[in-house]
């Protein structure tokens, strides 16, 4: 028999609490910290578990509190924030928060292995919660200059690849020689005519070619603005369209390199 006596929250308990993304704040100007602290702290999905004034502190502060998300500068005195970075990095993501646009310091910041790049007076409120949110889920976010600077450094990755292995997904069974094969990537009529031919949609031809030219999905994702998941969306209609069933086989069929018997 039910207790008359129990209170209604014990005989319905409310949800337990979502754990909060736990956030390490790392800029050295601490009017910016405490900004940041502020306004992060007023969330309650999210809490500021310590601040930070160089890298050396960051990565201490990462190390002892093991947050979920670290934001960090890049100019820092002492140690600044890209020397810090491949360190914290391997402890949890790292989203760069910082005044630096230059398209040399944002893409150091990619090798290094920052999960995105937000530069002062690009981006909202919302979209630094949303940034600080999604890192943890592993989606990378990037304001508008860095974004410019992580798509150059994409195409100048994809080039060299080329330049230096232009038949990674050629067929080693064809006996005619490289010099023999009509290329087809960067004539806007056999784009076109390919397009028709396989019925792709502009989108998917496009897809098709960052796919041809070797980027991973995070790579596409980031370099047409839009997320992993419709991405994949789209190299599965992409793959029905070519029949295909790996990335290398389609891109092969996409290129006119395909051996067919």
């Amino acid at each position: 028999m039910p207790n008359p006596d129990r209170a209604p929250q014990d005989v319905f308990p409310s949800p337990p609490r979502c754990t909060p993304v736990r956030v390490v704040v790392a800029d050295d100007n601490p009017v910016v910290r405490a900004g940041l602290t502020a306004l992060l702290s007023g969330r309650e999905d999210i809490a500021v578990v310590a601040e930070a004034a160089d890298g050396r502190e960051a990565y201490e502060a990462a190390v002892r509190h093991r947050p979920d998300v670290v934001l960090l500068d890049v100019r820092m005195p002492g140690v600044d924030g890209l020397a810090a970075l491949p360190h914290l990095a391997r402890i949890a993501p790292v989203v760069m928060l910082t005044y630096s646009h230059e398209s040399e310091i944002v893409q150091e910041a990619l090798r290094r292995g920052a999960g995105g790049y937000l530069v002062h007076g690009e981006f909202t409120v919302d979209e630094l919660l949303s940034a600080v949110r999604d890192s943890v889920r592993g989606r990378a976010h990037f304001s508008p200059t860095a974004a410019t600077a992580a798509l150059a450094q994409i195409r100048s990755d994809a080039t060299a690849h080329t330049e230096l292995d232009p038949t990674p997904l050629f067929s080693a069974t064809s006996a005619k020689s490289l010099s023999q094969l009509q290329p087809t990537v960067g004539h806007s009529t056999s784009r076109l005519s390919d397009r028709e031919r396989f019925r792709l949609s502009a989108r998917e031809a496009e897809i098709m070619d960052l796919i041809a030219s070797g980027m991973t999905n995070q790579q596409i994702a980031a370099a047409c603005f839009i997320s992993e998941k419709t991405v994949k969306n789209h190299i599965n209609r992409i793959f029905a369209k070519l029949h295909s069933t790996s990335r290398s086989e389609a891109a092969a069929k996409w290129l006119g390199t395909a051996v067919t018997s």
